[in-house]
């Protein structure tokens, strides 16, 4: 029987299948034609001397083989991306593209800015940036889709380091016509009985504002009034614009709605400013490449700017 023999590239693209569980999205993710892909697994599958995959409906899964090499290929490329990781870190390469995640504030609202910033720096540097809810951008971390994330809530996951960013307030909006707006304040159970609209779960906005209004008497956000649940704060804002409801949101979100005196926000009595912070995290069992490492630098460094 002949030595078994593979590369890693080949390695890759298996894992991807694998992973993916489909030739047609591995094919997307590595760069290459779908029939490439079949080709060289079909190559990998004769240098082994078996079949590392099953196909089961629409889904394909490694036979039992498939699971070994598998188990074994992560290692590998693991070792493989160190090496480049710390040879990169090593010659100073600030050049490439970097994955970044935001939830819905800081996605919209901050990052953007502070992109344009990180561009300037690093002309060479490409940010992608995924824009979720808190709960997606924590799992797309621990997954490796994402180096750094930036979130609206401390997460409880042991595998997640954080490091404080900016400070946000949240507050009560409502259309400038709206018949609060010449009120300094209103009450808890006014607030419970206006038509409210509420962000999705999974909304980082959501918790906090749930648990504030449990902690100070309205028994949580169960005991306002919700007519729509939408999954932005642009979609909420607009649904406020057009007087489909009032709701809480962040300050970031309503700058210029304000500034154009669209929106106003107004107190609720008995209810003690809500802040929060918004968290940089990232998985720890990964070695940071040296633009992730120059990323969060940077967004570190920009907390302090005014």
């Amino acid at each position: 029987m002949p030595s078994i023999d593979f590369d890693l590239r080949q390695l890759e693209i298996f894992c991807k299948v694998v992973q993916l569980q489909s030739f047609s999205k591995a094919a997307d993710a590595v760069f290459l034609a779908q029939a490439s892909v079949s080709e060289r697994i079909a190559n990998l599958e004769k240098a082994v001397g078996a079949k590392l995959l099953d196909r089961l409906g629409r889904q394909i899964v490694p036979t039992k083989a498939g699971e070994l090499l598998y188990r074994h290929a992560l290692l590998l490329l693991d070792m493989k991306n160190t090496a480049c990781l710390e040879m990169e870190n090593f010659l100073g390469v600030k050049q490439g593209e970097i994955p970044l995640g935001g939830s819905t504030i800081p996605g919209e609202y901050i990052l953007p800015k502070k992109i344009g910033l990180f561009h300037k720096k690093y002309p060479f540097v490409s940010v992608i940036l995924t824009v979720a809810d808190t709960k997606e951008i924590e799992t797309l971390v621990l997954k490796g889709d994402l180096e750094l994330g930036i979130i609206g809530s401390k997460s409880p996951h042991k595998n997640l380091l954080h490091y404080n960013l900016w400070k946000d307030d949240l507050v009560l909006a409502i259309p400038a016509d709206h018949r609060w707006s010449k009120e300094r304040s209103i009450t808890l159970q006014e607030l419970s009985e206006e038509p409210f609209i509420l962000r999705e779960a999974g909304s980082a906005t959501l918790s906090i504002m749930d648990e504030y209004l449990r902690d100070y008497g309205l028994g949580g956000t169960n005991a306002l009034n919700i007519i729509a649940r939408l999954g932005t704060s642009t979609s909420v804002k607009e649904g406020i614009k057009s007087g489909l409801g009032v709701s809480i949101l962040s300050t970031w979100a309503l700058e210029t709605e304000i500034r154009a005196g669209i929106l106003k926000t107004i107190k609720v009595k008995g209810l003690p400013p809500m802040t929060r912070t918004f968290y940089l995290i990232r998985d720890k069992r990964r070695i940071a490449s040296p633009l992730c490492q120059a990323m969060l630098e940077f967004l570190l460094a920009s907390v302090k700017e005014p």
